[in-house]
């Protein structure tokens, strides 16, 4: 795997043009994990469970199978796309709380390869790198 574009393990702040996307709960309850961090540090606003909030993105990973965070990823990508701009560092999102792997939430984000603005975690990638080269 050689990609330059990895979100950080550990991210403590970012700069005005980079966004974390998290995964979160369509009630925007961001009690743990990622969400919470969101939440404290990078000003995710409580209730809001999809979409732009603080210097976030959140994407709901809580209410069923993988299929089900398909269509929130898509519009994820919409916005990622429309804003050129920015710099979007996605997390595992779905690995942690929700209990998906890699192999499972990865391929959702397979648009995003050449997608220069989005940073994909280095498990993501490698998922890429097995089944899809």
């Amino acid at each position: 795997m050689k990609n330059e574009r990895i979100t950080p393990e550990h991210i403590t702040s970012l700069n005005d043009n980079e966004i974390f996307v998290f995964g979160s709960n369509l009630a925007g309850m961001h009690g743990g994990g990622a969400a919470r961090f969101a939440y404290k540090k990078l000003g995710a606003q409580m209730g809001i469970g999809v979409g732009p909030t603080g210097q976030c993105y959140a994407i709901p990973t809580m209410q069923g199978g993988v299929e089900t965070i398909r269509p929130y990823v898509d519009d994820f990508v919409k916005y990622a796309t429309a804003n050129p701009s920015l710099r979007f560092y996605v997390t595992e999102i779905g690995c942690g709380i929700a209990g998906f792997t890699p192999e499972q939430i990865a391929p959702l984000f397979l648009s995003t390869r050449n997608l220069e603005n989005v940073y994909l975690p280095e498990r993501f990638w490698r998922v890429f790198d097995s089944y899809y080269n």
